[in-house]
């Protein structure tokens, strides 16, 4: 299945962050879900007031960072990942 978000949104798989932690193991359930992801897809742009098409600065591959609550979990063939708009990405990580 193909996912082509609208606007400006993106689809964003979560990235894993590796815990480390003073050889401190703690459960999945304990776990917060990572902030960090990689773009899959991103919509056409938003447009303007004048209905101008204004382009998203994000392309497929980009790592990226994200607010906490930002975007909404789906499920595409089992794997989970992230619809959001571009306004929720705090920043694009090189």
């Amino acid at each position: 299945m193909k996912i082509k978000p609208l606007q400006d949104r993106i689809l964003v798989e979560r990235r894993e962050e590796e815990e480390t932690v003073g050889g401190i193991i703690i459960p999945d359930t304990a776990k917060e879900k990572p902030q960090k992801g990689k773009v899959i897809e991103v919509g056409p742009g938003r447009k303007d007031d004048k209905g101008k098409l204004i382009p998203l600065e994000l392309k497929p591959g980009d790592v990226i960072l994200f607010n906490k609550y930002a975007g909404t979990e789906i499920k595409i063939e089992g794997k989970e990942y992230l619809l959001m708009r571009e306004d929720d990405v705090m920043a694009l990580v090189e």
